[in-house]
């Protein structure tokens, strides 16, 4: 039967383990307002609102 030879720290063994737990990008939802990408569950960057309510005053830069 096989047996480790010694005790395998937790430095090595998490080296090991390193590669299988690889981050994925977050998924990106589409404003139903103004159509922008932002991050689901979040209030949208570019117009403000969240949920159909407009939670906060966004200054647009086309006015300029």
């Amino acid at each position: 039967m096989a047996v480790p030879k010694g005790k395998v720290s937790k430095a090595r063994r998490d080296k090991r383990r390193s590669s299988t737990w690889k981050l994925t990008a977050p998924n990106l939802v589409v404003c139903p307002k103004c159509g922008a990408m932002h991050l689901p569950h979040r209030m949208c960057q570019e117009c403000g609102t969240y949920n159909g309510r407009e939670i906060k005053v966004v200054k647009s830069v086309v006015s300029k």
